[in-house]
């Protein structure tokens, strides 16, 4: 049975709405798509690091609830776990602070197993800070010899804005090695300072990766492959929280490849628009589940509804 692998932060998400918390929820970018992915019966494990808290032992114990493998997830003994607040404004869109008292960032892990055509998730600053850029690339390459299919999301927040330069050449090895790049326009603005779909496929990223999906809010998804240039209309739905819609589009996203059996190869030689199609609905259902409550991932009724 195929695997998908998430490699990214955990943190405490406490939500608030005119200026009180309503709710707390495990979180992480790549953690909230994972949690969507287990709770549609899909076959997945998390690698990751916690603090030995209170709010530590609760992530651990919420992924194995939602049948996540949490055996990659490295508990520091004198850590505190990160906790993020997330403001919500008149439009149910999220402005974050986030605190870490991690004294030193660290990475250990022993690597999952990898076959060919599992898929590894990985994105956010996780995905380049310098720090424990050693192992996670280790990881990353790994997974690459070992066939895996690499779906990279950029999600770079304005707040490290002033790392751009630093972060650069992990950027660009990331883009390099993925095989899916997917991202904000926001992100882009951040990182190339440019906000349209074609102008920065064209001039960023299809010379390291060929297959490149910009999400942009309310407005359409913006497909570009080398074949393929294709926009689609975002799902209507009501809107209670974006907090996690793009982290749910990359678990649909990921979901119909598995479910439509996308390997590598077909990636390689480049899908079909069909294909597309299918896939990026998904991903869309997953995102519009998501934003229907302030939960970070999809309800488990949904993900009842969409087990393979």
């Amino acid at each position: 049975m195929r695997k998908v692998i998430g490699i990214g932060e955990t943190v405490l998400d406490i939500i608030f709405k005119d200026g009180q918390p309503i709710g707390a929820v495990p979180g992480g970018s790549v953690f909230n798509g994972i949690i969507s992915l287990g709770r549609s019966g899909v076959n997945t494990s998390f690698i990751s690091e916690t603090g030995n808290d209170r709010v530590g032992r609760r992530i651990i114990a919420f992924l194995k609830e939602n049948g996540v493998n949490a055996d990659s997830v490295n508990v520091f003994p004198d850590s505190k776990s990160p906790v993020s607040l997330a403001f919500l404004d008149e439009n149910n869109d999220a402005e974050y602070l986030f605190y870490k008292d991690h004294p030193h960032d660290r990475l250990d892990f022993s690597y999952p197993d990898v076959q060919p055509d599992d898929i590894v998730v990985f994105g956010s600053f996780y995905a380049v800070n310098p720090v424990i850029r050693p192992q996670v690339y280790g990881f990353l390459d790994y997974a690459h010899q070992h066939g895996a299919i690499l779906y990279y999301d950029v999600n770079f927040r304005p707040a490290h804005q002033h790392e751009v330069m630093k972060i650069t050449s992990n950027l660009l090895e990331n883009l390099e090695m993925a095989d899916i790049v997917r991202g904000s326009k926001e992100d882009f603005k951040v990182v190339f300072k440019k906000d349209n779909a074609d102008r920065i496929y064209h001039s960023d990223i299809s010379f390291y990766c060929r297959q490149f999906i910009c999400t942009q809010g309310a407005e359409p998804v913006a497909l570009r492959t080398q074949t393929v240039k294709k926009d689609y209309p975002v799902i209507d739905t009501t809107t209670v929280s974006t907090v996690g819609a793009g982290d749910n589009f990359n678990a649909g996203l990921v979901y119909g490849m598995v479910k439509y059996g996308i390997t590598r190869e077909m990636l390689l030689q480049g899908l079909s628009e069909q294909q597309w199609d299918d896939i990026i609905y998904c991903g869309q259902l997953f995102s519009a589940n998501c934003c229907q409550s302030i939960s970070n991932s999809v309800s488990k009724e949904f993900g009842e509804q969409m087990k393979l």
